[in-house]
């Protein structure tokens, strides 16, 4: 049986500091610009840059998804997602589900509490997901359109910056 890899991270540590941005317009803080790139370099030590990353445009989510890609010397395009800043599980299946079968493995970065509750449903157990938090999900599928809830994924790896050695 083929198989697909989804790697789910939750966007970096964002910024608190200035009460006039909107929640949406709110930047990663030093910690989130610190951990980021970690990941992206964990996933390239790992073997695992993903084949395409997938964003919800907020401004940290964003922030996050460009300094992984940078971290794990990702080339293509991000794929930005409006529908992901406060999406539920069911947006983050549509949009998983809509990838071309070419691709064999993607990174989705979003937010919680919709991606922690997302990831749960899909390796059928709750996990919970601090910000950077980085979960590798092995699939056993050979098209992405067949990913919807009651697909069940095996939890491989998982990651959280602070318990990696810097």
């Amino acid at each position: 049986m083929e198989s697909k890899t989804l790697l789910i991270m939750r966007h970096a540590k964002s910024s608190w500091s200035n009460a006039t941005l909107s929640d949406w317009e709110r930047p990663l803080n030093g910690r989130g610009r610190e951990d980021a790139p970690q990941m992206g370099m964990l996933l390239k030590e790992e073997g695992l840059v993903p084949d395409l990353i997938i964003s919800s445009t907020a401004v940290r989510a964003r922030e996050t998804a460009e300094l992984v890609a940078l971290g794990c010397d990702y080339e293509f395009e991000i794929q930005l997602e409006e529908d992901l800043y406060h999406a539920d599980p069911d947006t983050y299946y549509e949009v998983v589900s809509a990838t071309p079968d070419q691709i064999r493995s993607v990174l989705v970065v979003g937010h919680n509490p919709g991606i922690e509750t997302f990831l749960s449903k899909v390796i059928l157990r709750w996990q919970s997901m601090t910000t950077a938090n980085l979960a590798q999900v092995d699939l056993a599928l050979a098209e992405w359109r067949s990913f919807e809830e009651g697909i069940r994924g095996k939890l491989i790896n998982f990651w959280q910056p602070k318990t990696l050695s810097r």
